[in-house]
């Protein structure tokens, strides 16, 4: 028997005025996330999904509009005020953090969770010569 292919229901989120934006900035995309406080996705968005393709994808401009369609969809559902929690090295990590503000939600505060190595991987064995 085959399984039924209908639409599935897209799930409510719940959208408080307060929120949190999350920014994972990588060497390859960033990618842009805008939550509720309990961390359920309101929108999100990333410069692939906005039509860049390979190293334009690591610019402050591919962040600036991927940042500015996520915060446009977040601020007409309600979401007024967010905590920034910006994760990797990548470029554009402080464009996107703007643009968010310049679009009507307010930043109140910016957390840096990059992952540190204690130690980092194991060295190579010696070479032999």
């Amino acid at each position: 028997m085959a399984k039924k292919t209908g639409s599935s229901r897209k799930k409510v989120v719940k959208v408080d005025p307060v929120g949190q934006a999350h920014i994972h900035a990588s060497f390859n995309n960033i990618i842009i996330s805008l939550t509720n406080a309990q961390g359920q996705v309101i929108s999100w968005a990333s410069a692939g999904k906005m039509g860049f393709k390979g190293s334009k994808k690591n610019t402050p401009y591919a962040a600036q509009t991927a940042a500015q369609d996520c915060a446009k969809i977040a601020y007409d559902a309600g979401l007024r005020k967010v905590k920034v929690f910006v994760k990797g090295p990548g470029a554009g990590r402080e464009s996107a953090i703007r643009t968010i503000h310049t679009n009507g939600i307010e930043v109140t505060e910016i957390v840096d969770v990059t992952p540190l190595p204690h130690n980092g991987c194991r060295a190579p064995k010696r070479r032999r010569v």
